[in-house]
């Protein structure tokens, strides 16, 4: 299996098309499932955060304002992932920024984004709620000291896509559940999935069987 990042921001606002900018940005690496590196940053891009905001995340402007240049920092970031397909949970929200955030540094965003809050609505649809916390404390996966902030939030979710990779190979038989088959899972229904997932061994045996 490939390197896999798991990406989390934390942000002045819900999105960067409405002028909100990052202020935080964290990545987890993993290999086959275990975490073998780590980056983190607080970042200066000149705005200000709102006071709801430095409730929810403990960021302060002043915290913001001794930090580096985001374009520096995403420059370090970028130079951390490099090719790794990403994750997040909410991929909607941090694929935004992350290409936005790139883009003020002059640099490409080319990553696809698989998404564990699609993903657990798929293979877990008991749960109480796909929120981070709550997925998370549903399938009792370890918490966060510290949620919202970027590094805590990109543990839980590293945590939950080494659960969602371990059930997919020991609940729905499959042998690789690599970044590709991630992004194919969440854009199929889940009605669909039983016919999904034998549709996906069956290639599989006939791509085996052809070696």
């Amino acid at each position: 299996m490939s390197l896999i990042a798991v990406i989390d921001f934390e942000t002045t606002g819900i999105s960067p098309g409405q002028g909100a900018r990052a202020t935080e940005v964290a990545i987890v690496l993993l290999d086959n499932g275990q975490v073998v590196d780590r980056f983190q940053s607080l970042m200066n891009a000149g705005a200000w955060i709102p006071p709801f905001i430095t409730q929810l995340t403990g960021i302060t402007n002043a915290m913001v304002a001794a930090a580096p240049d985001a374009a520096q920092v995403m420059r370090e970031a970028a130079r951390f992932v490099g090719g790794t397909p990403m994750v997040a949970h909410n991929a909607s929200f941090d694929s935004k920024f992350w290409a936005a955030e790139l883009g003020c540094a002059d640099l490409p965003a080319p990553h696809a984004f698989a998404c564990t809050v699609l993903l657990s609505r798929r293979l877990y649809p008991e749960a109480p709620s796909h929120q981070l916390g709550t997925i998370v404390g549903h399938l009792d996966l370890p918490r966060a000291e510290r949620a919202h902030r970027a590094l805590a939030d990109a543990e839980m979710a590293a945590a939950l896509l080494g659960r969602i990779q371990h059930d997919l190979r020991t609940r729905w038989g499959v042998a690789d559940p690599a970044h590709a088959l991630l992004m194919g899972l969440q854009r199929c229904a889940r009605p669909a999935l039983g016919k999904w997932f034998a549709q996906h061994g069956a290639a599989m045996a006939k791509a085996t069987a052809g070696v």
